[in-house]
């Protein structure tokens, strides 16, 4: 990398690592004032459901927990144990929340993964497949993009279900075991996502079609499918990119009612349960983990950028 490539990557990095420490600190302090806000004890779920306690038991457990402490003593205390890297201990699994969130970002990791690979095949192919076609083609498209994107998650989910799983038993309609239970999951978490990515990217691809470089291509005999697929998918790219952090959101939201509709292990689940019984440690980490993931993909999406379009790269050279 060049001196002057260099010296456009370091302030990226500084000014997105300096950004990240404030969202972080923003994401953990909302959590923790919404959390205090939603009706329901924590001694509750410290007891469990079906616990009956003296007042007694109940005042030892404030003291043992610091519940009876000022909410900006009990602020202080959880950003005290964040910045040593302490997360804390479950309320309602009496285990340390690294172990909670360790035994289930597995499943969530690899369901978002196969969603992000389904959704860019889904979306780059369909924007190739249509841009800089006819008018009836490009309508067809948009009205099936926009039927994915304006139909619900969960409803999709729910028809996969019925159609391919309980009709047609082509596929397991519940849990993680082999790739075959991941289809189906994937599937509903991609088709949205693929939706608006395909708009963006055919819409891309056709303003590409029509610069002056298109003109000079074609004059040298390059076939369209050349053209489209060697020149102009690299302007798709910049407004995809753009897109990650909407993306990294989806994928988030989406695993929670994914999850929940096809059983599945993962943080989505986690999460529901966590807000339910208001188990403070364990929303605050998974909020925390959300915040850093954006952080890091828009760090990444910025560097991409130093990569993906060459005036960028010059502008870097010349300081």
């Amino acid at each position: 990398m060049s001196s002057g490539a260099r010296g456009r990557v370091v302030p990226v990095v500084v000014r997105r690592l300096g950004a990240g420490v404030l969202v972080l600190w923003g994401a953990a302090t909302v959590s923790f004032l919404v959390l205090h806000l939603v009706p329901g004890d924590v001694v509750d779920t410290v007891l469990g459901p079906s616990t009956a306690a003296t007042p007694a038991l109940r005042e030892r457990i404030r003291a043992d927990y610091g519940l009876g402490d000022p909410l900006p003593v009990q602020y202080l205390r959880q950003l005290g144990g964040l910045l040593s890297g302490d997360l804390g201990r479950s309320y309602q699994l009496g285990l340390p929340v690294g172990d909670v969130l360790a035994g289930q970002i597995g499943p969530t990791v690899e369901l978002a993964l196969a969603a992000t690979a389904l959704a860019l095949l889904i979306a780059f192919t369909a924007a190739v497949a249509t841009a800089g076609r006819g008018r009836i083609a490009r309508a067809v498209a948009s009205g099936l993009e926009l039927l994915a994107v304006s139909v619900p998650s969960y409803w999709l989910g729910i028809v996969g279900l019925t159609v391919l799983s309980y009709r047609f038993r082509l596929l397991p309609a519940a849990g993680d075991q082999g790739a075959s239970a991941l289809v189906l999951p994937a599937l509903t978490l991609a088709l949205p996502i693929g939706g608006v990515l395909a708009r963006v990217v055919r819409q891309e691809l056709d303003g590409a079609l029509a610069q002056p470089f298109a003109l000079t291509v074609r004059a040298r005999g390059a076939s369209e499918r050349w053209l489209l697929l060697r020149h102009t998918l690299r302007h798709a790219a910049l407004p995809v990119a753009t897109l990650s952090g909407w993306v990294v959101g989806s994928l988030l939201g989406g695993a929670v009612l994914t999850e929940t509709v096809f059983a599945r292990p993962g943080l989505g689940r986690v999460l529901v349960t966590a807000v339910t019984s208001k188990d403070i440690p364990v929303v605050t980490a998974l909020v925390l983990l959300s915040a850093a993931a954006f952080v890091v993909v828009n760090l990444l999406v910025d560097l991409a950028y130093l990569v993906i379009d060459p005036r960028l790269r010059a502008e870097g050279a010349g300081v």
